[in-house]
């Protein structure tokens, strides 16, 4: 499916746009761009790729920032819906892949239930960048054969909190990756003490992973919190909790990147 042709009959594309670093998009991520009419685009998502679209093609913000709903799932759907019913070619796009931690099941169960036709367009999560950026790889044959992910927020209709099963969690021996769960990292830590967990396990908040201006913090469950409000870490960011976090120091070579870039700016 290298070969986009045209269409007559209105279609959504649900896309992944990666993590950040637009050369991190897949090829027919970067096919579907070109071919929309119209493009209802998430807050994370690299600008740049929307220079991709073409001329007269619609390009909507319906993001949802941090801990505050700008616009409600269900009007995106009518969005999506409407457009598609004129016989547009619709992208969604996403950051990171579109089904992990991204509402895209959602909203293929909706176009299903209303007869539109859709196509998933894998995107490479924002955890797999970060850990590869890092220089902290989530499995490891010595410290990882197991991957666990999980969010770091609950729906704004849950009253429960970070329900989470915290006995799993803490005697996972796996890595665990949170996300979106930076503003409630002091709690995720104190769970998973709570729990059982070591408070010297270490733990990594990696924040704009893939891009320049990427931040890393490594720590203990013990004191990682103190550590990110120091370094003022804010979203978007994830949590890493596993002993391949102490590999960090040894294989991250982005920082080399980073470092040219500044001096380049300089």
């Amino acid at each position: 499916m290298n070969i986009v042709t045209a269409h007559t009959k209105g279609k959504v594309y649900i896309t992944g746009a990666g993590p950040g670093d637009i050369n991190l998009l897949t090829l027919r991520a970067k096919a579907v761009v070109e071919l929309a009419d119209v493009i209802l685009y998430d807050n994370l998502i690299n600008p740049a790729i929307l220079d991709w679209a073409k001329p007269g093609a619609e390009k909507i913000f319906v993001g949802k920032l941090p801990y505050c709903s700008v616009i409600t799932q269900e009007t995106i759907h009518l969005w999506l819906l409407d457009h598609a019913r004129t016989g547009k070619q619709v992208v969604r796009l996403k950051g990171g892949d579109p089904l992990l931690f991204g509402r895209g099941g959602e909203e293929a169960v909706f176009l299903r239930e209303n007869q539109i036709d859709f196509e998933i367009v894998p995107g490479v999560t924002s955890s797999l960048a970060a850990g590869s950026y890092a220089g902290i790889p989530l499995t490891h044959r010595d410290d990882a054969q197991m991957l666990l992910f999980v969010t770091g927020h609950t729906k704004r209709s849950n009253k429960t909190g970070l329900d989470f099963d915290w006995p799993m969690l803490a005697a996972f021996s796996g890595t665990i990756v949170f996300y979106m769960g930076v503003r409630n990292l002091d709690q995720i830590a104190a769970r998973l003490i709570d729990a059982g967990r070591s408070a010297d396990s270490l733990i990594a908040v990696v924040e704009n992973a893939s891009l320049p201006q990427q931040k890393t913090v490594t720590g203990t469950l013990r004191n990682i919190a103190a550590k990110v409000l120091a370094e003022e870490i804010g979203t978007p960011a994830l949590i890493i909790v596993g002993e391949v976090v102490k590999y960090h120091q040894q294989i991250n070579w982005f920082s080399a990147i980073q470092e040219q870039l500044k001096q380049q700016i300089a």
